[in-house]
């Protein structure tokens, strides 16, 4: 009996002894209070705050579930724009109790966009170092997320230098991504990686495959498992996909942004140039207008299914200055619509321009909450059709169509026969509009909505982008309405929406088939129509 008494003495001891505590490095414990870097410290101050109360600290998960289950698990999402990747100048300061409202409103995770390279941040010098007091901030907030039971997303947003010389940046770059995975290397698979925001300027897309390969190794010395999302170069969206390199790597998440049609998301947008002549310009809902989307992301389908790559769509939203009903028509289109194709998705934003949510008022912008969260799918809007023009191919003719070449790097002929147009591209040109397909003569007045409707295929290529517009047809060459579509060998109906900022009565049709290969591109039964809405 004694010696069970001493066993049962000895295991009570080891028992009180155990630290049940998760597996954190001591270095990346969370204050509890704001914290300011001294004089000392470099490269600045910074009046970042960081205090969210007592969240408790991550559990560091036995097993990482794979990039499709984490992806699923992502779900519904939102941005925290204009907060940790805004100059000083238009920051909004970050409310830890906002995720608090995010995860009531029945949100899964957010999505945290950081300009790690800003001056009281880190240095822009080796060895680059980011300050410790803004990676307590960041940290602060994963921890906050993550109490809330939010997934988070982690992002290199801006970094307007890398884009600018990518090969004097690459150092910086690289250096920055090492110290945010190690800072974070304990943390459970809820939080990820983004590895760069909507690589653009001289980060062209040869560079771009190159720069997120090096990157993912770096993370990968200290996050072997962790899911990590690539986007697209030439600005993050469906566009860039066709230069993509997607490395081979199991935790990956293709992630892409989406603002189409960019007149009617982005009207009245301070900086866009040349937006305030689209405000007025809505969304109906039509079934057209949903056609437009899903071509914009058939490429980005088939390439879901040939590699098991789960799609995350990192950023889509309508700026304020649209009207409501047509925002919410639009938003609550793709929310539904991204989700029947299994994508994960995250709205821009939470409380700024295009935001649901307002700081000052504590209102929320309702009708936009219920699209983004409640509201199912509706039935599209079936406008009416006025016939302006209809191609007539019959009997070998090209019905006033020309084929231009314009640069000496282009070339391309023109066959008409079987009431089909067909194009075929010997020299490809270095940008789309190196070979145009025209028909000028065309009448559109403003404020009125159009629709351009044409079949296309190319025999040679599942995947082939063309562009067709609406412009004027002398110098400066104004563009009224523009739609990238990616056809295939299959000869199929493409649209093209609309609304006129400007009268014209010698507007042209534009078919841009530059620098996408040498292949064909074959078009028939080109309409273009006027619109009447109730």
């Amino acid at each position: 009996m004694k010696k069970n008494i001493l066993l049962l003495a000895l295991f009570f001891f080891l028992f009180q002894q155990c630290d049940s505590k998760p597996l954190i490095p001591a270095e990346e414990e969370k204050p509890t209070e704001n914290v300011i870097p001294d004089d000392s410290e470099e490269p600045g101050d910074t009046d970042e705050s960081d205090d969210t109360g007592d969240a408790e600290e991550p559990e560091v998960p036995g097993v990482w579930e794979s990039a499709a289950e984490i992806n699923a698990r992502l779900g519904r999402g939102i941005n925290i724009g204009n907060t940790y990747e805004a100059e000083q100048s238009w920051q909004s300061p970050f409310d830890p109790a906002d995720l608090k409202r995010i995860a009531d409103l029945g949100f899964t995770h957010v999505r945290l966009p950081i300009r790690w390279e800003r001056g009281d941040r880190s240095l822009a010098t080796s060895p680059y170092t980011i300050t410790p007091a803004f990676l307590q901030v960041i940290q602060a907030a994963v921890d906050e997320a993550l109490k809330q039971k939010l997934h988070i997303i982690l992002n290199m947003h801006h970094h307007d230098a890398l884009m600018a010389n990518p090969t004097a940046e690459k150092a910086r770059f690289l250096s920055q991504w090492e110290q945010i995975a190690d800072h974070f290397k304990a943390y459970p698979d809820s939080l990820l990686f983004e590895i760069l925001n909507e690589p653009h300027d001289q980060l062209i897309p040869t560079l771009w495959n190159g720069y997120l390969s090096e990157a993912l190794q770096v993370i990968r010395t200290t996050n072997p498992k962790r899911c990590v999302l690539i986007g697209t170069a030439e600005w993050g969206g469906v566009g860039g996909l066709p230069s993509l390199q997607f490395p081979d790597d199991p935790q990956l998440i293709l992630t892409l942004h989406y603002y189409n049609p960019h007149t009617f998301t982005h009207q009245g947008a301070s900086w866009s140039e040349g937006s305030d002549a689209w405000l007025g310009t809505q969304w109906h809902d039509t079934q057209f207008e949903r056609q437009a989307v899903e071509q914009d992301f058939k490429a980005a389908l088939r390439l879901s299914v040939e590699k098991q790559l789960p799609i995350h769509i990192g950023e889509f939203g309508a700026y304020s200055r649209a009207d409501l009903d047509s925002r919410v028509r639009w938003t609550r289109f793709l929310a539904r619509w991204f989700e029947q194709q299994g994508f994960s998705w995250a709205y821009w934003e939470w409380n700024s321009g295009f935001g649901i949510y307002n700081p000052q008022s504590g209102q929320y912008e309702e009708r936009l909450v219920n699209a983004l969260t409640s509201d199912p799918m509706t039935e599209p809007y079936e406008p009416d059709y006025v016939n302006l023009y209809s191609s007539n191919f019959a009997n070998g003719q090209s019905d006033g169509w020309t084929l231009t070449n314009n640069d000496a790097s282009a070339a391309s002929t023109m066959a008409v026969a079987d009431n089909r147009v067909t194009v075929t591209v010997t020299k490809p040109g270095t940008v789309n509009w190196h070979i145009q397909l025209i028909k000028a003569g065309m009448s559109i007045e403003k404020g009125k909505t159009y629709r351009v409707a044409f079949n296309a295929s190319s025999p040679d290529s599942d995947e082939r982008r063309i562009t067709v517009d609406v412009s004027r047809n002398s110098d400066p060459w104004t563009g009224y309405g523009s739609q990238s579509v990616t056809i295939d060998k299959n000869h199929s109906p493409y649209n093209l929406l609309f609304t006129s900022a400007h009268t014209d009565s010698q507007a042209r049709i534009v078919f841009s088939l530059g620098n996408a290969g040498n292949t064909r591109v074959v078009l028939s039964d080109i309409k273009l129509m006027e619109v009447q809405f109730e």
